[in-house]
């Protein structure tokens, strides 16, 4: 049975690549963007399988009318998927707080706005998945990305209480965790603090480190999350990337050696 989409940020990365990819199997999509422009060629394509929605998350007004538009052309919400987000670079020094202020607008509050917005509807059909792309920046954190990771953070302490709320009300919750992937992450869309000389270094490093990482290609990162829609057991969270997957099983072990090491300091503090 095809399923019904509602992505943000759709205009190109990977919301771009999901939309595509859910209309070339024969689902239909609401799908965002700022600007509609950049979908007109998709709606020439796939005709009224596709609904082009101009939206700014940041827009709380504008999210409920666009949710409310989707519904009533397609008459249920089956996928949601919040993706409108950007980075910011910057050490912590660097940023200031109306970037920062800024960044969790559309990382963090544009999110919880469509999922606000979706969830009576998810209610009331007894089902649906709301996926949240985060990042293994929401798992682990990295110099210059520290507001971004922050956003990401946020994103998935709301999500994992979220998921257990609405466990018994038909509805999936998947936190979906990319590395390093062939997007406009760090290109055009993202915003770059003003640098202080003294991290040059640091600077330096985190891009040393990064040029080892392998992007993946956003239309296998489309194809997973096919599958993790279309699962009947889908999970929380899922990691994309090679370069993800190995990240985050080092930081794992790393964080279960510190907390053995100090577990006896751990315990000692209840005070008994």
């Amino acid at each position: 049975m095809s399923k019904v989409w509602f992505v943000t940020g759709s205009s190109r990365g990977f919301g771009r690549a999901f939309v595509e990819a859910a209309l070339a199997r024969g689902d239909r999509v609401a799908a965002t963007a700022r600007k509609t422009d950049t979908l007109m060629d998709l709606a020439i394509t796939y005709g009224d399988a596709i609904l082009a929605l101009g939206l700014d998350v940041t827009d709380r007004e504008a999210v409920q009318a666009a949710v409310t538009a989707a519904h009533e052309r397609f008459g249920r919400l089956d996928v949601v998927v919040n993706n409108a987000a950007y980075g910011l670079f910057g050490m912590i020094e660097e940023v200031t707080e109306e970037q920062v202020r800024d960044q969790f607008e559309t990382n963090f509050f544009g999110a919880l706005s469509v999922t606000q917005a979706v969830l009576p509807i998810l209610r009331a059909q007894g089902n649906g998945h709301i996926v949240q792309m985060s990042a293994i920046g929401g798992v682990a954190a990295f110099s210059s990305l520290g507001a971004t990771n922050a956003t990401k953070w946020a994103l998935e302490g709301l999500t994992e209480a979220l998921a257990q709320e609405v466990a018994g009300l038909g509805i999936k919750v998947t936190l979906v965790e990319p590395g390093a992937f062939g997007t406009d992450f760090a290109g055009s869309s993202a915003l770059h603090a003003a640098p202080i000389t003294a991290y040059q270094p640091v600077r330096d490093a985190m891009a040393s480190q990064a040029a080892e990482f392998t992007a993946g290609d956003p239309r296998g990162a489309a194809r997973a999350l096919l599958e993790i829609v279309d699962s009947e057991r889908p999970p929380l969270r899922v990691l994309l990337g090679a370069t993800a997957t190995r990240i985050a099983k080092d930081l794992y072990e790393q964080r279960l050696r510190t907390w053995a090491e100090w577990e006896k300091v751990s315990i000692a503090a209840d005070g008994v």
